[in-house]
């Protein structure tokens, strides 16, 4: 069984290192990764672990980041000195959430998770990864929208931004039209959507790389996107996303 360990405290590298090496369960730690672009660079590099033992706040922004910019296919244990990321977290791959400083037996608990998942899904880890490349994988190319009382459906290729307000999702497309989309929020479908095109920007905007016209640096590290469109708003990249906003700007 592989791991890939992703935190920038060397003190709890060297404790998860450790308890792993005192299990009975044939863990071999593969590499650490202490930030974000780091834990890319290593992911894009190289064959995906059986599991990714994940700190949630890296040196460079939190590791949610990181599957803004890959399909990660394996799961993710989350480690970390925080609780208000719980429910955020198991959107991400997650079989399990930990609390700085580790347990021990906590996490020998976390990882029979692991192995009785792996039992779980036809008993074997190629099914247990096809489990979670499947949920990556269901992108769509049109999203049925409503307009007055009529419905009809919109190519993706055509959808400027999605943006959510009074809990309702709505599109913009390259006309400035505005429809009223049938979803219910924008975590579901973000999930929908091609990560190579749309790209979650914050909590109320996902942005499709095509309409953007230009975008500029703010302080404390946050982005202003300009679309090609005008937009009632400026479009505020935070400062936990901007650096996965740039990689996947980059790649447009």
């Amino acid at each position: 069984m592989t791991a890939l360990i992703l935190e920038d405290e060397k003190p709890a590298i060297e404790t998860l290192e450790y308890e792993l090496s005192q299990m009975d369960e044939g863990i071999s730690v593969l590499s650490s990764c202490g930030s974000v672009a780091e834990g890319i660079a290593w992911l894009k590099n190289n064959k995906q672990p059986d599991l990714i033992l994940m700190d949630i706040q890296l040196s460079d922004g939190l590791s949610f980041n990181i599957f803004n910019s890959l399909n990660i296919s394996c799961p993710v244990i989350f480690i970390t000195a925080y609780d208000k990321y719980l429910t955020e977290a198991f959107e991400y791959n997650s079989i399990d959430y930990l609390l700085k400083p580790i347990v021990p037996a906590k996490l020998k608990a976390a990882i029979r998770k692991y192995k009785k998942l792996q039992t779980h899904f036809v008993s074997n880890y190629s099914a247990l990864t096809e489990h979670f490349q499947r949920s990556q994988d269901k992108k769509i190319s049109r999203i049925v929208v409503k307009r007055g009382l009529e419905f009809q459906t919109v190519r993706l290729e055509d959808v400027a931004y999605f943006f959510t307000e009074h809990k309702l999702v709505f599109l913009v497309d390259k006309e400035n039209r505005k429809y009223l989309a049938d979803r219910s929020n924008l975590s579901d479908l973000e999930e929908e959507l091609d990560p190579k095109l749309f790209h979650r920007v914050n909590r109320k905007y996902i942005i499709n790389a095509n309409y953007i016209r230009r975008f500029k640096p703010l302080d404390r590290s946050k982005i202003n996107v300009e679309l090609l469109m005008n937009v009632n708003e400026e479009i505020i990249v935070s400062q936990e996303n901007a650096s996965s906003f740039k990689k996947w700007i980059s790649e447009h």
